[in-house]
C-alpha cells in the first residue's frame, strides 16, 4: 500500500536512536518539523514475552502521529505475533522492521544488521510480520551489508520488497562500519532505482544542504536524520525551508537554544517524577546540546557533571553573561547576531528563525 506520508511529499522521518526517541524528544522534533517518528527500537521477544519494561518503549501520544514501532529479532513466528500485540494495544500507523542495528547485543542473537548474512530468514521474518499485521504497514531499514566484500543492499531490497514491505530505509554504511566512515548514497542510489517502493536514504545528513543534494542525486522518496536531530533538532524546520524556496533559515540564538534545553530538562522531570536522577540521565544528551554553541568544551564538562534544573539554569545564565561580556554588548540583538554568525554552517539569504512550540515560560535572564 501507498504511505499517506509519501504522496506528493518528501517526508522527513526522525531515525529510532536507542536512549534518544523517548516521547518526549519525538514530540520536541515534530514541533520542529519532523514528518515521521518511530519509537526506540524494541525487542520482538520481550513483547512476546509480555514485559512490561519493554512495553513501557511503545508508548506515544496521538499528536506524535504518523508514528511506527520499530522491532528487532530473528524468529520469524515471535516477531510476527509481537507485531500481532503491538496492533492490538496501541495501534500505530506502521510497524519497522531493524535489519540494520550493527551493535553486538543485537547481532549475536541473529537480529539487526545480522540477518543481513542470512536472506532466507529475513525474508521468512518479513513476510511473517506482514501478513500478521495487514492492511497496517509493514516497513524495515538496513545497511548496505556486512562488510564492504559482502554490500546486496540491492538484493535485500528487492527480496524486502516481494515480501510485502511498503518502504525501506537505507543506512549507507555497512555493519563493519558501525558509524565511522563515511556513508555510502550511491549504494542507496542504486537501491532507490531497483525498487518500486519508497527508499529513505540515512547516513551523514547533517544539514538541509546535505539533504537536498541527496534527493537530487539518488532519487529517494525521503530522508531520515538521526544524530545530527540529537544537537540540532530545528534541523527539519531548516530542511523544510530549503527545500520548498531555497531560504537558509538562521539558526536559533543562544537564549533559544539555552530555553530549548531547559525545556526538554523539565518534561524529562515532569516525566520521571525525581529530579536529579532525570537530570542525571539526561547529561550525555546535554553533551550533545552543546555542539556549535560558544565554549561548547567547557559546558561538556559542566553537562557532565549536573543534577539538577538549578544546575542547568546556572549555566545558561553565565552562558548568556560569558557572551555578553566577550561581545561588549548590552543588547540582546549584537549577542543574537553574534550567535547566528557562530553558528551558521551557511552564508547566503536568511528567513527568520520561528521557536514555534518550543516557548515555554523560561527564568527572566531568557526572556525577550
Amino acid at each position: 500500500m501507498t504511505l499517506p506520508w509519501f504522496q506528493n511529499l518528501f517526508p522527513l522521518y526522525l531515525a529510532p536512536m536507542a536512549g534518544v526517541s523517548d516521547k518526549i524528544f519525538r514530540q520536541l522534533c515534530k514541533e520542529y518539523g519532523a514528518d515521521v517518528l518511530t519509537t526506540e527500537f524494541v525487542s520482538a521477544e520481550g513483547i512476546f514475552r509480555r514485559n512490561e519494561r519493554t512495553r513501557e518503549y511503545l508508548d506515544f501520544d496521538e499528536i506524535e502521529r504518523p508514528i511506527g514501532v520499530q522491532l528487532f529479532g530473528a524468529d520469524a513466528n515471535h516477531m510476527a505475533e509481537a507485531a500481532k500485540h503491538v496492533m492490538d494495544w496501541i495501534r500505530p500507523d506502521f510497524v519497522d522492521l531493524n535489519f540494520g542495528c550493527p551493535v553486538n547485543k543485537v547481532v549475536c542473537k541473529n537480529g539487526g544488521s545480522a540477518l543481513l548474512k542470512d536472506c532466507p530468514t529475513l525474508a521468512n521474518v518479513a513476510e511473517s510480520v506482514v501478513r500478521a499485521i495487514a492492511p497496517l504497514p509493514t516497513t524495515a531499514k538496513i545497511r548496505i551489508g556486512w562488510d564492504a566484500d559482502s554490500v546486496n543492499a540491492v538484493r535485500v531490497a528487492k527480496i524486502l520488497s516481494d515480501c510485502g514491505i511498503s518502504a525501506l530505509t537505507v543506512h549507507g554504511r555497512t555493519r563493519a562500519q558501525g558509524y565511522s566512515g563515511a556513508a555510502d548514497w550511491n549504494v542507496i542510489g542504486e537501491v532507490a532505482a531497483a525498487v518500486s517502493i519508497p527508499v529513505i536514504g540515512n547516513g551523514d545528513l547533517t544539514s538541509a544542504s546535505d539533504v537536498a543534494k541527496r534527493k537530487r542525486e539518488t532519487g529517494i522518496a525521503g530522508a531520515m536524520i538521526g544524530r545530527a536531530a540529537m544537537s540540532t533538532p530545528w534541523i527539519f524546520r531548516e530542511t523544510k525551508e530549503y527545500l520548498a524556496s531555497g531560504a537558509i533559515l538562521d539558526p536559533p540564538t543562544l537564549k533559544e537554544r539555552w530555553r530549548l534545553i531547559l525545556r526538554h530538562c523539565e518534561l524529562i522531570v515532569r516525566e520521571w517524577g525525581l529530579e536529579e536522577p532525570a537530570i542525571r540521565s539526561m547529561r550525555a544528551r546535554l553533551m550533545a546540546y552543546s555542539k556549535s554553541m560558544p565554549e561548547a568544551k567547557r559546558l561538556r564538562e559542566k553537562f557532565s557533571q549536573v543534577s539538577t534544573l538549578a544546575d542547568i539554569e546556572t549555566m545558561a545564565e553565565e552562558s548568556i553573561f560569558n557572551l555578553e561580556t566577550m561581545n561588549g554588548a548590552s543588547g540582546s540583538s549584537d549577542i543574537e547576531g553574534k550567535v547566528a554568525r557562530v553558528a551558521a554552517s551557511a552564508t547566503g539569504g536568511r528567513a527568520s528563525f520561528n521557536p514555534g512550540k518550543i516557548e515555554t515560560e523560561v527564568p527572566a535572564f531568557l526572556a525577550s
